[in-house]
């Protein structure tokens, strides 16, 4: 082979490197979407500001892309810690491969929860937290059957909990806490397809009974405080459950917890401001509890000596009917 052939593969060898190289992964009608979003949310500057057109979105700050199989779609977008005064863009939903969506500590983000997102059928992750968003749960949820992952806390959203949610058959987590949401817990959200998935509600408006067939799900973290619930709760509990926190504080529950086991896996247990009857069961000693607190009901008897339920002190039983012993006053 020449020297001059040899320089010339060698040429266009550099060539074409150069341009592969060059070259955007990220496919241009997800590119053209996202500078949309930006429009839209008025170039805010802490996040996406940085966005060049010129530059591959598969490099843009926030912006996640998959790999060749999925020919480098756009597969998560980030937003948070910024001063936007807008809402949800429409365009989020002309994202068709994202699975993971975030808005988060956006507190000037308002409106309701983008009907859009109902087309991302591949979503996994949502987090819409930390804003101003206002309306209803949407039913669409149901629609995205890859969710895995839903948090909605911290915004002003109202209305009652949608039964759909219980319809998702990967889901793992939902957080609706800390916002204004009224009505029963769904009597469907006794019967998840998958496994239970970790329950916080709290700080709402929510009311009424414990739906029964909660009893037969084995939730790892489950959250109800600071509602307006009522009646019985004794279901959530069971030695066979490997339930790690419970958090049943400042409702209405009534119920008799004389006899009521509790898992050796729970490691935080919160009862106060209820009004609970009863004496704490001495199975509670072995209970391995970092957190643990029933002040504020209507308990009696003796605490059971051992095991974590000294460790608290005084202020976990305080203002019940008649409960004595250590840590409180000796039993007459």
């Amino acid at each position: 082979m020449s020297k001059a052939t040899t320089l010339l593969l060698f040429l266009f060898f550099t060539l074409f490197l150069t341009t592969s190289l060059s070259k955007d992964l990220c496919h241009k009608d997800d590119k053209n979407t996202l500078l949309k979003i930006k429009k839209s949310l008025s170039n805010p500057y802490n996040n996406i500001i940085s966005w060049d057109p010129k530059e591959d979105c598969c490099t843009w700050f926030n912006v996640d892309c998959g790999d060749a199989t999925v020919n480098h779609r756009v597969t998560s977008l980030h937003i948070s810690y910024d001063q936007i005064s807008a809402q949800i863009p429409p365009e989020v939903g002309d994202l068709p491969y994202l699975q993971t969506l975030i808005f988060r500590k956006l507190s000037n983000l308002t409106g309701p929860i983008q009907p859009t997102i109902a087309k991302l059928k591949y979503l996994r992750f949502l987090r819409l937290s930390w804003t101003n968003l206002t309306g209803p749960i949407p039913d669409f949820f149901s629609q995205l059957k890859n969710l895995q992952y839903i948090d909605l806390s911290y915004n002003d959203l109202s209305g009652s909990i949608p039964s759909s949610l219980a319809l998702l058959p990967k889901l793992e987590y939902l957080e609706l806490s800390r916002n204004k949401l009224t009505g029963p817990i769904p009597e469907l959200f006794g019967s998840f397809p998958g496994k239970a998935p970790d329950l916080f509600l709290s700080h709402n408006q929510l009311n009424g009974s414990i739906p029964k067939s909660l009893g037969k799900l084995d939730f790892y973290r489950i959250d109800l405080s600071r509602n307006k619930l009522k009646g019985d709760a004794s279901m959530l509990f069971g030695t066979n459950k490997k339930t790690w926190t419970i958090d049943l504080s400042r409702n209405m529950f009534q119920f008799d917890i004389s006899k009521v086991k509790v898992a050796k896996t729970v490691n935080l247990l919160d009862l106060n401001h209820n009004g609970i009857t009863g004496s704490i069961p001495v199975q509670w000693t072995e209970l391995s509890l970092q957190t643990f607190n029933v002040s504020y009901n209507r308990l009696c008897g003796p605490i059971p000596k051992g095991g974590e339920l000294q460790r608290d002190g005084a202020y976990a039983y305080l203002h019940n009917k008649c409960l004595c012993g250590a840590p409180l006053q000796r039993c007459k």
